[in-house]
């Protein structure tokens, strides 16, 4: 684009969007395992896009510095299909928050629904480097936990 389409393309930063199963077991996860804040709650029975009807569900925002997640728990229709699973796979492959150790995070989260994912820690043979691990959440949905690298700045 050049700079006048920019200028009238104005726009913030609203929310992502994760379809879940059970709102209660997200909403520990989310809030009790990575501190996000409840930020609003709305529960809708009627159509919506991209959805066949009927349509039930309850939106359920959270909020962490600045991102809001909407946790999706749908009665109506249900839940189907399964989370990106790689991250060369087209879509949305992970949140990632950054922590002081990765394997303490990672091991704290396993106790709100987390769940390791095996084979995914990098570079713990270099301390001075970026450090790594995924997990999912209680939906399969894949969390990144990142330590920088010694004097990165983020």
């Amino acid at each position: 684009m050049v700079a006048d389409e920019m200028a009238s393309f104005r726009s913030t930063t609203s929310h992502i969007g994760l379809c879940i199963r059970d709102l209660e077991r997200s909403r520990r996860f989310y809030v009790e395992g990575l501190g996000f804040t409840e930020f609003a709650r709305f529960e809708l029975d009627r159509p919506i896009a991209e959805v066949d009807p009927p349509c039930s569900l309850t939106s359920f925002f959270v909020q962490k510095d600045g991102l809001r997640v909407e946790l999706l728990e749908f009665r109506s229709p249900s839940v189907f299909g399964t989370p990106s699973t790689r991250r060369n796979q087209l879509g949305l492959t992970h949140l990632s928050f950054v922590v002081d150790d990765v394997d303490t995070a990672a091991a704290e989260r396993e106790r709100y629904g987390g769940r390791i994912v095996e084979g995914t820690r990098s570079g713990q043979d270099d301390p001075a480097s970026v450090q790594i691990i995924f997990l999912e959440d209680p939906d399969g949905t894949r969390i990144e936990l990142m330590r920088l690298a010694a004097g990165q700045e983020w």
